[in-house]
C-alpha cells in the first residue's frame, strides 16, 4: 500500500513538473515567478518548489535561466543584436544577461556568436 502511494504520489508530481515546464517554455521572456506559474497549473508554490527539487533536481530559477540561455544560444545564430536578444528571452539588464549566458555556456554572448563554444 505504502508502495502504490509513492508511486501515485511520484506521478503526480512530474505531471506537475511537467505542466510547470510546459508554461515556462512558452512564458519565460515574461518576468515570471514561481508564484504565476504555481496559480497558472493550480498548485502551491511550495508544492511547485517541491517538485522542482524532487524530480527536475533543481530549483524553478535554475530551469528558467536555462530555457532563457537555450533559446539565447539560437537566437545568437541569427544578426539580432545581443541587446535585442537578452531583452527577448527575459532579461532586463544585458549585463545580467551575459552574466548568466557564460555561467550557462562558459563563453560570453559574442563569443559563442563568433563561434567560440568552448
Amino acid at each position: 500500500m505504502a508502495r502504490q502511494t509513492r508511486d501515485t504520489t511520484t506521478e503526480a508530481r512530474t505531471t506537475l513538473y511537467r505542466e510547470a515546464i510546459a508554461v515556462m517554455e512558452v512564458r519565460y521572456a515574461d518576468d515570471i515567478q514561481v508564484d504565476d506559474v504555481a496559480r497558472e497549473i493550480a498548485t502551491s508554490r511550495r508544492q511547485l518548489q517541491r517538485v522542482f527539487t524532487e524530480i527536475g533536481g533543481t530549483t524553478f530559477r535554475e530551469h528558467l535561466t536555462r530555457i532563457r540561455m537555450m533559446r539565447a544560444a539560437e537566437l545568437l545564430g541569427s544578426p539580432v543584436a545581443i541587446r535585442d536578444i537578452s531583452h527577448q528571452v527575459g532579461y532586463r539588464q544585458p549585463a545580467q544577461f551575459a552574466k548568466a549566458f557564460r555561467r550557462i555556456h562558459g563563453v560570453t554572448p559574442s563569443a559563442y556568436r563568433n563561434g567560440d563554444r568552448s
